[in-house]
């Protein structure tokens, strides 16, 4: 006689916001999950059901429980899904089928090349079997993003809805300079803030408090949303783009704002000569894609300028990359305000540095003119204030 007992899945977070994505259409075409016919002729076609989709979209959680429960699983049989030791889903098996972990790596990173940043983390996430069937999940915050952005456009009337996919490690001069462009031709611009699944000294919450604090102070903040984007294991590799598109598409969006340096842009010249990128091979994705030259810091214009428009060679030009910015802030360096705004940069390091200065009211009284009234003053207030001092000029 079987067992009244209902066996469960074990996931992880990431495990749930891909499946609350999917279950809230934010991947269609996909609307479920592929069995083993479905997946195949995704593999090889790059299509699903005649629109692009980059791979299969499965569902195969790693572990020998999951394992175990999955080579007993019948049609019919209704699973638990579990994360953190809740129950937060169900799924009501259709078909189960193994896998090929590598293939599937090769299929959403183009490699399986273990240095490749991601593979590892993947490969431990995923086991050898797949389920698809009907499932339901409970994770909010996805449909509450999706909510927002409807709310939003519905209160502006809003026809012209922009998307900036972004990072923001750290928020710089050229990320300001490109939300603005965005925001001269849209209605509404959506940041998606990308929310990793893995541990980061500058984590999604001050990233988020950055982004805040620059929309709430130097932007029409009725026009700008921020929204959280899970960015799951399904963003990583050479097929991220194509994602961001869909994602946004399903949003509500009606453009993706990509940077033309963007590494899975993949821009080539046609035989007739014309710039194309991964986006001209597309089926039945109507976004518009608007692609952004790069930003720089001329020495010659004394400004911020595109590559495309600027005279004056490289070697004029500072460039906003993001790594190199970082490598300032983790050593503690205050980066020049050229670079990052200096509130930003104050902001970031009273959290990488706390209580860093043995008397900070000392060095308040030496360095920073005072009315002469008594006030109490926190370290992100002294970096704003040394930060003026570098951009004192007189004596240089």
């Amino acid at each position: 006689m079987k067992s009244s007992k209902r066996d469960s899945l074990f996931i992880d977070r990431e495990a749930l916001a891909t499946l609350a994505l999917l279950q809230e259409g934010l991947l269609y075409p996909v609307t479920k999950l592929m069995g083993s016919k479905e997946a195949q002729e995704v593999d090889e076609t790059k299509e699903y059901h005649g629109r692009s989709f980059p791979f299969p979209f499965i569902f195969a959680p790693a572990g020998k429980r999951n394992e175990e429960v999955l080579r007993r699983a019948q049609r019919g049989d209704q699973l638990d899904l579990i994360e953190g030791g809740k129950k937060v889903g169900e799924i009501v098996v259709d078909e189960v089928f193994p896998i090929d972990p590598i293939q599937r790596l090769k299929s959403i990173y183009g490699t399986s090349d273990t240095s490749h940043p991601g593979i590892i983390s993947t490969l431990k996430r995923m086991g050898k079997y797949a389920l698809s069937g009907d499932y339901w999940v409970d994770f909010d915050e996805v449909h509450r993003t999706k909510e927002l952005i409807v709310k939003r456009k519905r209160e502006l009337k809003a026809k012209r809805v922009s998307a900036i996919m972004l990072a923001a490690k750290p928020l710089h001069r050229a990320h300001e300079r490109l939300i603005r462009l965005t925001l001269e031709n849209s209605d509404l611009v959506v940041l998606f803030l990308l929310k990793p699944y893995s541990k980061e000294r500058f984590t999604y919450e001050l990233r988020h408090k950055i982004l805040d604090y620059f929309v709430k102070n130097y932007l029409p903040k009725n026009r700008v949303i921020i929204a959280p984007l899970e960015n799951t294991y399904i963003f990583a590799g050479f097929n991220e783009l194509i994602i961001d598109a869909i994602v946004a598409q399903n949003f509500g969006c009606t453009k993706l704002v990509v940077g033309q340096n963007h590494a899975g842009l993949n821009l080539y010249y046609d035989t007739k000569n014309n710039l194309k990128s991964v986006f001209d091979r597309l089926k039945g994705i109507s976004i518009d894609i608007e692609v952004i030259s790069e930003f720089v810091y001329c020495n010659e214009c004394k400004t911020i300028v595109s590559t495309n428009t600027c005279p004056h060679g490289s070697h004029h030009h500072i460039c906003y990359h993001a790594d190199s910015i970082m490598e300032l802030l983790e050593l503690g360096i205050l980066p020049p305000a050229v670079l990052v705004r200096k509130e930003i940069s104050a902001i970031i390091l009273s959290r990488f540095f706390p209580h860093r200065f043995k008397n900070l009211g000392k060095l308040f009284a030496d360095f920073v003119p005072s009315p002469g009234l008594m006030e109490k003053h926190s370290e992100e207030d002294f970096y704003i204030e040394l930060m003026k001092l570098y951009q004192t000029t007189s004596l240089t």
